[in-house]
């Protein structure tokens, strides 16, 4: 079976109420702006009766595929896995629970078409709780200071990715992949599409206080190795402060000043600066080694549904 022109990767975690609807849309969309599609379901050990209607879709169309994962791999080792299964020539990733626009997808198609390799969906403003919408300010603020690549904000991950730059990011091997900013770090021509995301079609949301704050600190953590570096950097201001605080000591023993207390803040202000400096060394290799010893596998698959064809 020759690999179809469109993939779209849909994750899913106890999306009953959303995963016929949206597979429906997906494969209206689909069929009116690509010349052959495949739909990728990949579950996250749902605990609802999401895996039995991923069956009956896949049993109902032969390009719906499905999924199982063994377990809960969270926000970003499952949705990527699935976009890794995909063979289409381009990749679409989105939700399940129509806060990613179906009706987008020609326009993604269009712009890949006129030479983009990566086409971004991003959020023009977004309704939330003031924690939540605080805990994305936090996040991006800190990606935006110490990512070791720009981060766009407001992008949502919804988006198209060449077969190029899927191939390309599966060979990294990233065991945490924060792959909004891969697709950023691997320099492909990308493309950016405003859009006002709509409200969550049916159920409730996944991506809580916690959840997302677990999102921003695994995204700080893989898209932001120099930061490992930060304790070094600090070790130097604190040793300029402790050279600054010898030279106010001999001051004060010439000119008759508090001798001992300036000592005292001399050799502290001296001792953290080593232990900073050692820190930042020991944060180097910890990155270095991690930087060397990936291959852990994103999820490990329960179930694999409408797949044979590519044996």
């Amino acid at each position: 079976m020759n690999a179809p022109e469109l993939s779209i990767v849909i994750p899913c975690y106890n999306e009953e109420e959303n995963v016929r609807a949206i597979c429906t849309a997906v494969t209206a969309q689909a069929e009116r702006h690509a010349k052959s599609h495949e739909i990728i379901l990949i579950d996250n050990f749902s605990t609802d009766s999401t895996r039995a209607i991923m069956r009956e879709l896949c049993a109902e169309d032969d390009r719906v595929r499905a999924i199982f994962n063994n377990r809960n791999y969270g926000q970003m080792r499952s949705p990527t896995h699935g976009i890794y299964q995909a063979s289409g020539q381009a990749v679409i990733g989105m939700c399940a629970d129509f806060q990613d626009p179906p009706a987008m997808i020609g326009e993604f198609l269009a712009l890949w078409r006129g030479g983009a390799k990566v086409v971004l969906a991003q959020r023009r403003q977004e309704r939330t709780s003031i924690w939540l919408g605080l805990t994305r300010r936090i996040g991006y603020g800190l990606l935006g200071r110490f990512a070791d690549y720009p981060i766009i904000p407001n992008a949502t991950g919804f988006g198209l990715f060449d077969r190029a730059v899927v191939d390309t990011l599966k060979r990294w091997n990233e065991p945490e992949p924060f792959f909004r900013g891969m697709v950023v770090e691997s320099g492909f021509s990308l493309a950016l599409v405003p859009f006002d995301r709509p409200e969550r079609a049916a159920g409730e949301t996944k991506n809580g206080f916690r959840t997302l704050l677990s999102f921003a600190l695994s995204g700080l953590a893989g898209s932001a190795k120099g930061l490992l570096r930060l304790p070094i950097l600090m070790a130097v201001w604190a040793a300029m402060g402790s050279i600054g605080l010898l030279i106010a000591t001999l001051i004060a023993m010439v000119a008759g000043g508090p001798v001992w207390p300036l000592t005292a803040l001399t050799i502290g202000t001296g001792m953290f600066a080593t232990i900073l400096l050692f820190i930042g060394l020991i944060g180097d290799q910890v990155r270095l080694i991690g930087e060397r010893t990936r291959g852990v596998p994103l999820v490990i698959e329960e179930e694999r549904l409408n797949f044979a064809d590519r044996a």
